[in-house]
């Protein structure tokens, strides 16, 4: 095992601690701005890759992973229905009322779809659940969406890294693949859309 392996199985806390760490982390990843300076997603992958090495059991992770992502979504889709009409409301967003209108249009039709490829992508995981807060995407469907992709999230990052086994650079490999493969999807998804539009 590598120096830094020990060093970092030494200094993080033991059992429920742990596991609360990690639904934090995964908590605070689903939040705006937030979601920006957490990276998340690479730590849970690291948690999945230390169980490997003996830092607690899988199975836990995810709940906890998955517990957290969900919690953070729904935090952040309430903050987007409490916050986000006041904004539109200051004289700096009046400019940008259409651009409002235009979004509840777009999430009363691909709202779910936005979520889901949403928890997959770094940098609009925390902002997605709030714009469809304020954009007041019914609470039902958001649910829904946001259920099934937290639990899918909290399944396959942890299971990055527990599939890199003894290697952490394999588990990186693993990451950036699966990045790229839920880039090329939500790719494939914009083009059938803008497709079906055009041909209407």
């Amino acid at each position: 095992m590598e120096n830094w392996l020990h060093h970092l199985l030494d200094w993080l806390p033991e059992g429920k601690t742990y596991l609360g760490l990690i639904l934090i982390i995964s908590l605070f990843e689903s939040l705006p701005i937030f979601g920006l300076l957490v990276p998340g997603s690479s730590l849970v992958v690291l948690a999945g890759f230390l169980t490997v090495q003996g830092k607690g059991a899988f199975i836990p992770l995810i709940a906890a992973c998955t517990l957290g992502a969900i919690m953070g979504d729904i935090i952040s889709y309430w903050l987007g229905a409490r916050i986000g009409p006041q904004l539109m409301r200051k004289k700096s967003f009046r400019k940008r009322r259409p651009l409002l209108k235009r979004a509840e249009a777009f999430f009363s039709q691909h709202g779910g779809k936005s979520l889901f490829f949403a928890r997959f992508l770094g940098p609009l995981r925390g902002i997605v659940p709030f714009v469809a807060g304020g954009s007041r995407m019914r609470p039902a469907p958001f649910l829904s969406y946001t259920l099934i992709s937290s639990i899918l999230w909290g399944i396959s990052y942890p299971g990055i890294g527990y599939l890199g086994g003894a290697s952490w650079h394999y588990a990186q490999n693993l990451s950036t693949r699966f990045g790229l493969l839920i880039a090329l999807a939500l790719a494939v998804t914009v083009i059938h859309i803008l497709f079906n539009n055009k041909s209407k």
